[in-house]
């Protein structure tokens, strides 16, 4: 019962899967942004809105969410506040009106992608993967 026994599959198998989880996570990566600002109408800070995400069904890790952040607010995106009225300081981030404007616009053009999408992959014809995911975890470099 060697190697084989422990990690399924064969060497020509197992790099296909991990080339094709590379794949899924840089496609999962790519809707990171549009995730983040539709979450952020009210102020959170970065743990409930990574609960929040979660709670939507996008598991993003705090390596990926926290560089994020700082990112769209050096972007002019969020405006962000320190609140130390708990016992732990937090940064509180909010979407601000030029935030506002990107997430409409990003969220018009992936509503445009989707179609696009749906009609490549043949949706409209009935095409249904094989093994739908039914969430999303986005972990790896950050943005």
């Amino acid at each position: 019962m060697g190697e084989r026994s422990q990690k399924k599959g064969t060497p020509s198998e197992r790099a296909q899967s991990e080339q094709t989880q590379n794949l899924i996570n840089e496609l999962r990566r790519g809707t990171l942004v549009l995730a983040v600002l539709s979450r952020l109408d009210e102020p959170r800070y970065g743990y409930s809105l990574k609960q929040r995400l979660a709670e939507g069904g996008l598991d993003v890790e705090q390596g990926t969410l926290y560089p994020l952040l700082r990112r769209l607010e050096k972007q002019g995106l969020l405006d962000s506040e320190w609140s130390v009225e708990t016992s732990r300081p937090r940064r509180y981030y909010l979407l601000n009106q030029a935030g506002r404007e990107t997430l409409d616009t990003l969220a018009r053009e992936w509503r445009a992608l989707i179609e696009v999408m749906e009609q490549l992959l043949g949706l409209a014809t009935g095409f249904v993967p094989e093994n739908p995911v039914s969430e999303t975890h986005i972990q790896g470099e950050n943005l």
